[in-house]
């Protein structure tokens, strides 16, 4: 064995490398955790790896003595610990490694905030120094929690060896494999831990499709104290081009052993401009990471945006004193404040279309950010479509993707009362989506604002509809429709966008527009968007009569951008919504039309139904759009259980299905529904029922009750009709009545007041139940139940609903008197096997009716009140 004793002799070795670990964990080609930077409460022992080239390598086993120091510039200059190593070499390792580490077995007890350094020595001689620092950001790093920084942006862009300017950088999806030399990662990294300089390591690694290591770039950054952005680029390949083969590949960036993000490319024949979203730990779906051109402004900046929107004086107030109260609560926390009560951050935003809702929300995200409670304070704005499923199971993955795109930022639900539709809507999936925002906002991870918008009733029934819904907002933000003042001021920040001018003339002609159209608005009111539709169509205009001019390419610039009077004389300036474009869901209508045909007997009811179905069917087919365009109000006449209810469902459901209404659901009212306590409160009453069935049905049963005289109920439910009539009249074809009543009930209420019997365009008369319907109805309840009668039960059965039916009064409830008898059959069915002993019982047919559960039932002329009036339709 030989040792080094005097170094005239040839040197065993040759000095490889000093690096620095605190993780023992055994990885491939034994290597470690090689860092320079490490958090102070995670860290025990800190190890130094000398690695230095065996010289005799296949030669001579020998010997060497090694001293590891380590010191610490934490305050002064000291040194740590001084390690003694002798280590015999083997002649078959070709590389010698030398470790030993210092610290506790304890995280956090011995290391502090500094820099510290390892050095190596061999025989007196230092041979190596390797600088290490612990960082302290204050609280520990955590799968969910990063106190140090926040991922802001990653693009990847190609360059060569001495890399791009920043203003020159074209970022890539995909990049050309002839072409390319390096590929670059451009990160963007939001300093979280601003009250004290620190050091950031970060490791940048490249891999292949099969997770093969490309390549690694690791940079050491010293952030300076207050710094916000943290700006690096890292990139891997070659400066001649073509080193890339075709394929996909993955960049990697980690921080203190953890993944910061992974954003994927490709490398095929051509450039692809873009960026691909980038997959976040702890998080489903990927996000898109681009530069915020916000990132810089300060709050203050951010305040005075919101001061300078037009008008909405209230909202903006309520965002200044809002921010103001959180930035009260974060300076308690850094006082020392416990301060437990939650910080609320989701909201409800009420208003008609076009009063800076959505705005207001990019705003507000952005403060968010700002004030830290958001990590990146985008919007991501969704809707219905975006959110419920088209079948069981398709819901709550979309609603979970939606979140996840909107986690560290705000999902603002447009509309969000079309999730909670009217109570008879049972297999609606909006119910499923509203449960799983709730449980987010309870206890999911954060990191989020959800904003829900949307109309003020419909938004008050959203909030109803889910227990635990209305408790998680705390913030109720009301947009008002803007002033005619502030619509003209818009119009003239419109056309600034748009590059126009609007001459002194159309100025007049736009302010008229707007005035006219705020006196005739309704909720469907577009606001700034009706003025931003005006510039747009005056802008088309000014485009036309340009170029029908002659010479025009020697027109002067102002030529091309004053908007004169005649562009925006004789525009169509339409205050409301376009009507959408609905087609026929053929699934919906067939299973609407096999409940009618299953319907028992009514068979002129079903006819004059297929009829309908069949002309729709024609509109659609010539392409002529039906929404809103057929005038259906329809009285349905009938004795109790004759099905008026039933094929109201069935019929609102056709409507739905064929398109002719925009929401086609149905609400259910009677007079206790509509008629208030005093006269005034009525018709307001009324209104609410109507706003609720616009763009469906309102269905009134026993309507008849409306137009009772009997003392002070005539006039409460006179209020109701003359409601109803002004409605039925103003919104032709927007919604449907459904007036329901027994025959000479329903003549008196027709009759109640001139134009009421004028303003129902369809009359259903619906004949009582002969005994042959009544007893296949009495079947089907039967198998609905589980149960089958027997011949000789049915027979009997069918002879007690012929003897009902010859003696029916007007308190006959056809198929309501088919159920009690039913049920009754049931029960006494029930009795029967249950006097049965056990043994006996099981010989029996359960679910079989036989004559004896059915011969109570006996022909009783007694039963009957021959003086009470008859009512209904007979049959001939």
């Amino acid at each position: 064995m030989e040792k080094l004793q005097n170094k005239s002799e040839e040197k065993a070795y040759k000095f490889r490398g000093l690096k620095v670990y605190s993780s023992t964990e055994w990885l491939a080609d034994n290597k470690k955790k090689y860092r320079q930077v490490f958090d102070r409460y995670e860290t025990t022992y800190v190890y130094a790896e000398l690695s230095l080239f065996n010289k005799f390598f296949d030669r001579n086993v020998w010997e060497i003595d090694v001293t590891l120091k380590c010191f610490s510039l934490v305050g002064s200059k000291k040194e740590i610990c001084s390690l003694q190593i002798r280590r015999k070499v083997s002649k078959f390792d070709h590389t010698v490694y030398i470790r030993e580490g210092w610290g506790n077995k304890k995280e956090g007890a011995f290391w502090k905030k500094g820099t510290y350094f390892w050095e190596a020595w061999i025989e007196d001689q230092k041979i190596a120094t390797k600088y290490f620092y612990i960082e302290d950001a204050g609280n520990e790093i955590t799968a969910k929690s990063n106190p140090y920084l926040d991922l802001e942006s990653l693009r990847l862009y190609e360059g060569h060896y001495d890399d791009v300017a920043e203003g020159d950088r074209n970022f890539f999806k995909v990049f050309s494999a002839e072409e390319t030399r390096y590929i670059y990662a451009e990160i963007v990294l939001r300093n979280l831990n601003k009250k004290k300089g620190w050091q950031l390591e970060l490791f940048t690694k490249f891999y292949n499709q099969a997770r093969e290591p490309k390549g690694q770039v690791i940079r050491l950054h010293s952030i300076k104290k207050g710094e916000d952005l943290i700006k690096i680029t890292s990139g891997w390949g070659s400066n001649v081009k073509g080193s890339w083969r075709e394929g996909l590949y993955t960049v990697e960036l980690v921080f203190m052993d953890r993944l910061l993000g992974v954003i994927p490319f490709e490398v095929s024949d051509e450039f692809d401009e873009g960026t691909n979203p980038v997959q976040l730990p702890n998080k489903q779906a990927p996000v898109l990471l681009v530069p915020d051109e916000n990132l810089n402004h300060s709050f203050e900046d951010l305040i005075a945006q919101v001061d300078n929107l037009i008008g909405l004086e209230s909202i903006k107030k309520q965002v200044r004193d809002h921010s103001d109260y959180l930035q009260f609560v974060q300076l308690r926390k850094e006082r020392g404040f416990a301060e437990q009560d939650e910080i609320h951050v989701h909201s409800v935003f009420i208003g008609n279309p076009g009063t800076g809702k959505t705005t207001v929300a990019q705003m507000m995200g952005k403060l968010y950010k700002k004030m830290g409670l958001l990590s990146k304070g985008h919007v991501h704005t969704v809707d219905r479509v975006d959110l419920v499923g088209e079948y069981i199971g398709q819901t709550a993955p979309k609603v979970r993707d939606a979140i996840e795109k909107a986690r560290g930022g705000v999902l603002f639900i447009d509309e969000a009362y079309s999730l909670a539709r009217v109570n008879d809507d049972s297999k609606d999936f909006g119910r499923e989506v509203i449960e799983i925002l709730v449980k987010e906002m309870s206890n999911g991870p954060g990191d989020l604002a959800i904003i829900v918008a949307g109309y003020p009733k419909e938004m008050d029934h959203f909030l109803n509809s889910n227990p635990g819904l209305k408790s998680r907002f705390k913030l109720y933000f009301k947009f008002p429709d803007y002033l005619p003042g502030e619509l003209s001021e818009i119009s003239r920040y419109a056309a600034k966008e748009k590059e126009v001018v609007l001459s002194e003339t159309a100025s007049r002609v736009v302010d008229k527009y707007i005035v006219d159209a705020y006196r005739n608005r309704d909720r469907s009111f577009g606001n700034a968007r009706f003025v931003y539709d005006i510039i747009d169509r005056a802008k088309i205009n000014l485009g036309l009569r340009v170029m029908g001019m002659k010479n025009k390419e020697k027109l002067r610039k102002s030529r091309l951008e004053i908007i004169q009077k005649d562009d925006v004389q004789n525009l169509e300036v339409q205050t409301t919504t376009r009507l959408p474009s609905i087609p026929i869901d053929d699934g919906l209508l067939n299973e609407a039309m096999q409940e009618l045909d299953a319907l028992i007997g009514m068979e002129s009811i079903k006819k004059e139904i297929v009829e309908l179905v069949r002309l729709v069917q024609f509109y659609n087919e010539i392409g002529k759009n039906i929404l809103n365009k057929l005038f259906l109000h329809t009285v349905f006449i009938g004795n109790p259980g004759t099905g008026k209810t039933a094929v109201a469902r069935i019929l609102t459901k056709m409507y739905r299905a064929l398109g002719i209404l925009e929401r086609g659901h149905m609400v259910e009212t009677d007079r206790q529904g509509l008629v208030a306590g005093f006269v005034g409160q009525t018709a307001l009453k009324t209104a609410e029922k109507i706003d609720e069935a616009m763009g469906g049905v309102l269905f009134i049963d026993e309507a008849y009750a409306l137009s009772s005289h009997s003392g002070a109920h005539g006039d409460f439910g006179n209020e109701v009709i003359q409601t109803i009539l002004k409605r039925m009249e103003d919104y032709r074809g927007k919604f449907f009545v459904f007036a329901a009543g027994y025959p000479d009930n329903m003549n008196q209420f027709l009759k109640a007041n001139p134009g009421l019997s004028s303003r129902f365009d369809k009359n259903l008369k619906f004949q009582d139940y002969n005994p042959e319907e009544l007893t296949s109805i009495g079947k089907k309840m039967f198998a609905d139940e589980g149960f089958r009668a027997t011949k000789k039960a049915l027979d009997h059965l069918h002879d007690y609903f012929s003897f009902l039916y010859n003696y029916r009064d007007k308190y006959f409830g056809n198929a309501r008197t088919v159920r009690q008898i039913v049920n009754e059959v049931i029960k006494n069915q029930q009795l029967r096997l249950a006097s049965l002993k056990q043994a006996e019982r099981g010989r029996q047919d359960s679910n079989r009716v036989i004559f004896e559960d059915v011969k109570s039932f006996e022909k009783d002329t007694s039963q009957f009140n021959f003086a009470r009036t008859s009512i209904g339709f007979k049959r001939d």
